[in-house]
Formats: structure tokens, C-alpha cells, sequence
């Protein structure tokens, strides 16, 4: 894995992570807080709230052993049924995945470990650059953030070389495995994907290095609850860098999605994996399929982990809309190739703000 001082990467700002700040989860312990801090109060615009609606019914759902070992006749379907998830929406839920359940369990236990260390003991991971390869902190990128979320993280790469904190004792085991059952179901979706979109199963593997190269990361996100939840965000609207994100939560609801420019609650299927399409099928599919914007809103009763894993291309590989998508000048590629890495530090030393990354990248 390339060290964060590549000189590939140095057209950007190497943006240095802030002073340590106090972390949402202390901050939310305090029987002082009975308000949120003014740099926690973020402008959501009214009418944003008005179109929050809830329809899970419509949310696409696909049966991962369908598409897997199902007959000619469901796997085809399944695969359509992929692809129509893809393009409506850029989000959707997979069941039957094989992933076992203690496992998820495990690992959303141990997340939670990690984040009832000391905060001396955490300090140990906070990192020194947005792209080092363990990162634990607070907001999303708060020597940038305008506004400060009300969320604690920890971010680890994963793959293809394996990092991980040594704290709390078995966390660094079980996200191991975890992230290898992840990292195959992953791959899976992506040839049913690629199929969809007309291309040989291996087409989107092959043409972006994620067998043997392809970046993967562990993110644990916990969201203690908030004194005043409609003052503020854990995650701002935004959407995904890389191919795909899976995610699970531990039972309280929180992520939103966005379809037909109206926010949607996402009620999760018990053992089911929430996934959404990141900004790099957007531009390998030229538009196609567009990743998901989403945002992750609090409560003031119960604490909420998710734990999401985006997979991505090899860091060193120029994501390009497939040339057989855009050949014969029928579909005129849509985006300029940019280095996934550049991209990858670009988004993380920014400000998230919906798709602004992409649109430098649209022509």
C-alpha cells in the first residue's frame, strides 16, 4: 500500500488531522450537556425535513443465494433485480448472504469495546494524515468541518494489507474474518452487477484491480444520543467514494437515503446488509448507475453503532467509464479518469457536501 506521501497525491493539500478534540461519546456523558454546543447546530433547510417519508416496502431487497446458486432462471432475475436497484435507487438490502450472525454480532460488540476505551487508550489511533491506514476521531474532518457532527469514528484499511488496532483484546480477530466474508460477498454483487450492466461477470473486477488490490476499510461509526437530535446530523448528506459500502447497524435506526429528491428512513431486515452505491460504479457505468446520497440522523435515547465497509478499486488504478460503455461514440464517456487514491484524499480532506468531489470529475 502506498505510504500517505506518495507524490501522486501532493497536487492535493495534505490536509494534517486536528488537535485532539473531545470525542461525542464524552461529550454526551456529561450531566452537564443538557443542550448541544452551537458548533454541533447544523442549517438543515426545512423543507428538507417536510419530504422525510418512510416506505420500506419499496426499498429494493436482494436474495444474495439467488444470485448465487440459484437456478439459470432466479439468478437471471436476480441479477435484473440488482442492476433495477442500482439504477432507481443506489441502494438496497441483501438477506441470505451467508455472513453468519454471531459473527455480525461479535464485531458490532467488539466496535463498541473499542469505543468505551479510555480515551487516552483511543488517542493511541487518532493518525496524523486523512489517508493513514488507522484513524480514529470525532465529526467527519474536524480541522475542516464547518459545523462538527455528533458521531465518533474509527476508520482502519483493511485490504488488501490487513491494519488494525491491538485494542480492545480479539476486535483486531474477528473484523479480520469479518471483513473477508464482507470482502466476498462484495465481490459477488459486483459480477452480478457487471453482468447487469451487459459486461462479462469479471469485466468490473478485472478492469479495476479489486481481486488482488481492490481498497477495502472497516469504518465503526457510533452516534451517542443527542440532547437535541433535530439540531443537528451525525453524517451530513453525502455520498460513497469507491464501488460498494455495506453496512449494518445494531437495531437503531438512523441512516437515510435519498430517492426522487425526498429522504427516506431505512428500517434494516434483521441480519440483512444495507448497501449503497458508491461514486466509482458511478463513473465506471457513466452514469448509469449513480451512487446513493445519504446521511445518518440522531436520537436522544439510545446509542447507535453502524459498521460500514466501502470497497473500492486499487488505490493506483485511473477509474474511467468502461470502454465498452463507451464505445463507438454511442455514450460519450461522461467523466475524466482521476487516480482512485487522489480521489480517496481529495473527498477525505474536504468537507463532505453531497456529490461535490464527483462534479470535479463530470464533464
Amino acid at each position: 500500500m502506498a505510504a500517505a506521501t506518495d507524490p501522486a497525491v501532493t497536487q492535493y493539500s495534505h490536509t494534517a488531522l486536528p488537535p485532539i478534540l473531545t470525542s461525542v461519546k464524552k461529550l454526551s456523558e456529561s450531566s452537564q450537556v443538557t443542550s448541544i454546543p452551537s458548533t454541533y447546530t447544523y442549517p438543515v433547510n426545512p423543507q428538507d425535513k417536510s419530504v422525510l417519508i418512510d416506505y420500506d416496502s419499496k426499498i429494493p431487497i436482494v436474495d444474495f443465494s439467488l444470485l448465487t446458486s440459484g437456478t439459470p432462471e432466479q439468478r437471471s432475475k436476480a441479477i435484473s433485480d440488482l442492476g433495477k436497484a442500482c439504477e432507481d435507487w443506489g441502494f438496497f438490502l441483501v438477506i441470505n448472504h451467508g455472513v453468519p450472525e454471531e459473527l455480525m454480532k461479535a464485531v458490532m460488540d467488539g466496535s463498541l469495546r473499542f469505543f468505551y476505551l479510555s480515551e487516552e487508550e483511543k488517542h493511541e489511533y487518532q493518525g496524523k494524515h486523512v489517508l493513514d491506514p488507522i484513524r480514529c476521531g470525532t465529526s467527519f474532518n474536524a480541522s475542516v468541518d464547518k459545523v462538527l457532527f455528533w458521531r465518533d469514528f474509527l476508520k482502519v484499511f483493511v485490504y488488501p494489507e490487513f491494519h488494525f488496532p491491538d485494542k480492545p483484546a480479539g476486535f483486531s480477530q474477528l473484523s479480520s474474518e469479518y471483513c473477508k466474508r464482507t470482502r466476498e460477498v462484495t465481490r459477488e454483487l459486483l459480477k452480478g452487477i457487471s453482468l447487469s450492466l451487459g459486461l462479462e461477470a469479471d469485466y468490473l473486477d478485472t478492469a479495476l484491480n479489486v481481486k488482488s488490490e481492490g481498497l477495502q476499510v472497516f469504518i465503526a461509526n457510533l452516534y451517542p444520543p443527542c440532547p437535541q437530535p433535530e439540531l443537528a446530523l451525525g453524517m451530513p448528506p453525502h455520498s460513497d467514494h469507491g464501488l460498494l459500502t455495506l453496512l449494518i447497524q445494531n437495531g437503531i435506526n438512523g441512516l437515510q437515503v435519498q430517492h426522487n429528491g425526498k429522504w427516506v428512513n431505512v428500517n434494516a431486515i434483521p441480519n440483512s446488509f444495507l448497501v449503497n452505491t458508491g461514486d466509482h460504479l458511478e463513473i465506471f457505468s457513466n452514469g448509469k448507475y449513480r451512487s446513493n446520497i445519504h446521511r445518518a440522523a440522531l436520537n436522544n435515547k439510545g446509542t447507535r453503532i453502524s459498521i460500514a465497509v466501502p470497497t473500492g478499486p486499487s488505490l493506483d488504478v485511473v477509474v474511467t467509464p468502461a470502454s465498452k460503455l463507451v464505445e463507438n461514440g454511442n455514450h460519450p464517456p461522461a467523466y475524466v479518469g482521476m487516480k482512485y487514491k487522489d480521489y480517496l484524499e481529495l473527498q477525505q480532506s474536504s468537507m463532505l457536501d453531497g456529490k461535490a468531489v464527483l462534479d470535479r470529475v463530470r464533464i
